[in-house]
């Protein structure tokens, strides 16, 4: 079974062909940082202009990689949310009008079962293992950072979220706080790696609370606060001592968080899902606590973190094998309810 994977809920415009089994024929990605970088943060109007210039060009260099392009193509996954509505709106619609010229089937893919999913893609050069059923993925991006217990690719429960900033929020407004640009995340991660995480003191957050939330909103103020006093760091060498610092205290969270819902669903097993998950310090720092813990940890491949097409296309592929599909009546969510705990397939 090929199944084509379009994804366009943010600032990416992918495209991506995949099999049953996870086998990643092509995943192409065009990227609109370039576009964004002028305002610090993703534009949603530009970023809607910017799909539809590049899904047709980026779906074509997909399909490409079949030896029958879309002859080979058995079904048509598409990201309907959450998102940006415009630009969720370019991907809809134009694998609506593909899988109606093409009479192929279609199924909308929730973004964030995507993420959580990702673990399961099988890359070129790529030998890790995939983790069995069931586990706790922490899935940490720009908009949404949360902890869900995956039974299979039809059982999945929220079992705690953020209360307020989502991780990667909070990485890219201390990024713009101290002026390094955008994207932020990975800029303060490699500056953390030159930087002494004990020099300033900042807030834990939810450290030493029962339950599995987060919260980052306080942290991001304590940094805004530093700033306000100190002045922006012209010194790269405080630069780098301030984003050790607010990286490990948010890593802590993350991983402590992570690690007690291991232990409280009795699952060995923890999966990092969403963009965050590409932070060297994150996956540093849940290597050894899992170790310590003895749970075994799986983290994506870089690709597989980011946002991409060829995880909506493997958990289309799993929908469509299950018997799901949409028609020309499938519309685009922006959020979803805001569910604290509870089933989210």
């Amino acid at each position: 079974m090929h199944v084509l994977g379009i994804e366009s809920s943010c600032d990416e415009t992918a495209a991506s062909v995949v099999t049953l089994n996870g086998d990643v024929l092509s995943d192409v990605v065009a990227s609109q940082v370039e576009v964004h970088t002028p305002y610090g943060g993703v534009v949603p109007e530009l970023a809607s202009r910017a799909h539809l210039h590049a899904i047709v060009p980026v779906i074509e260099e997909a399909v490409a990689a079949l030896p029958r392009g879309f002859d080979d193509v058995d079904a048509i996954a598409v990201t309907n949310g959450p998102g940006l509505v415009g630009a969720l709106f370019v991907g809809v619609q134009t694998a609506k009008a593909l899988a109606f010229a093409r009479n192929l089937p279609l199924v909308g893919v929730d973004h964030l079962v995507g993420h959580l999913l990702a673990v399961h893609l099988r890359r070129a050069n790529e030998s890790e293992a995939k983790p069995d059923y069931p586990y706790v993925a922490l899935l940490a991006s720009g908009g949404h950072t949360a902890l869900y217990e995956v039974k299979s690719p039809f059982d999945i429960t929220m079992i705690g979220q953020t209360r307020d900033d989502a991780a990667g929020e909070a990485f890219d407004k201390v990024a713009k706080l101290i002026g390094l640009g955008y994207p932020g995340g990975p800029l303060v991660d490699a500056l953390a790696a030159k930087g002494d995480p004990k020099s300033i003191v900042l807030p834990r957050p939810m450290i030493g609370k029962k339950g599995l939330e987060f919260s980052f909103s306080g942290l991001k103020t304590a940094v805004a606060q530093w700033v306000a006093r100190n002045g922006k760091p012209t010194s790269e060498s405080v630069r780098a001592d301030l984003c050790a610092s607010f990286q490990a205290v948010l890593v802590e969270a993350l991983v402590t968080k992570s690690v007690a819902a291991c232990e409280a669903y009795q699952t060995r097993r923890l999966v990092l899902a969403g963009g965050v998950a590409a932070n060297r310090g994150l996956r540093e720092r849940a290597k050894a606590s899992c170790d310590a813990a003895g749970i075994t940890l799986y983290v994506p491949a870089m690709a597989s973190c980011t946002d991409n097409a060829a995880m909506i296309a493997y958990t289309g592929a799993q929908l469509f094998h299950a018997g799901k599909r949409d028609d020309a009546s499938l519309s685009v969510y922006g959020r979803r309810p805001d569910v604290r705990r509870g089933k989210i397939v």
